[in-house]
């Protein structure tokens, strides 16, 4: 009994270290991104606002090129700041003005699903002549609650030529979440703690069946060296009776 409430002690103590994967998705939609972006750097005066920026399209003649840089295997701990390095190329004829960079995380089997939504990150006056390679820092966090493993991340590139937004995509790739802060992880630390629990009721079951046999043991011996003290002190007790005397002359005759 005993040995079964430890064990739901240690487990009760165990249980903080699990954690439960959560998304959290940033509260501002597409549709008001392209409100404020279109809005802010507009010069043709267009009425854009009602474009969905998944429809949009790329320039001829923009490409883009993305690194991180001093982070080859691509980790990106849950909670904390990552930086992307996003080149951009404009060799079309005209001159571009870049609005912002946004991305989103998805499972990497279906696109369709949707885990979060990151930061949108906005420029004001950042114009690109023609034949000119400019390059953006994009730093984003994905959530501290979110799940470590292998995620796709898609990245978006905003721009407008004479007025008309488009967009390029500058990293479509997998990316590792991992968790921030110490070598071990939680599901690691709770392993660990549950194994250690493990062992100690494996330690007080050997010993509580040590325990048992060794009472036993005493037991049997305690009763044999009663008899024979209890043999022994009847023998004294009688020495010199009549009884005694009795018993005495009925043992020899049986020798005899």
């Amino acid at each position: 009994m005993n040995v079964r409430v430890l064990f739901l002690v240690l487990l009760l103590l165990a249980s903080p270290l699990l954690q439960v994967a959560r998304c959290q998705v940033d509260s501002e939609d597409h549709s008001s991104i392209v409100d404020d972006v279109v809005g802010e750097h507009s010069d043709s005066g267009a009425e854009e606002e009602d474009q969905d920026l998944d429809n949009l399209t790329s320039a001829p003649g923009v490409e883009t090129v993305s690194v991180f840089p001093k982070n080859s295997a691509k980790l990106v701990p849950a909670g904390e700041e990552t930086e992307l390095l996003v080149a951009l190329k404009n060799d079309g004829k005209s001159s571009l003005g870049v609005m912002g960079i946004r991305a989103s995380v998805h499972l990497p089997y279906d696109h369709k699903l949707l885990v979060q939504n990151l930061t949108m990150m906005r420029f004001n006056n950042a114009s690109i002549p023609t034949s000119v390679q400019a390059t953006f820092s994009y730093i984003f966090a994905v959530s501290q609650y979110l799940q470590p493993g292998a995620f796709d991340l898609v990245g978006y590139i905003i721009y407008d030529v004479e007025g008309k937004p488009y967009q390029n995509v500058f990293y479509n790739g997998t990316i590792e979440v991992v968790e921030s802060g110490g070598l071990l992880s939680g599901e690691s630390v709770f392993l660990i703690t549950l194994g250690i629990a493990l062992l100690l009721l494996l330690g007080l079951w050997a010993y509580s069946q040590v325990q048992r046999l060794t009472k036993k043991t005493k037991k049997v011996s305690k009763v044999e060296v009663g008899t024979r003290s209890i043999d022994a002190s009847m023998d004294e007790w009688l020495e010199g009776t009549h009884l005694a005397k009795t018993l005495s002359g009925k043992s020899k005759s049986k020798k005899n």
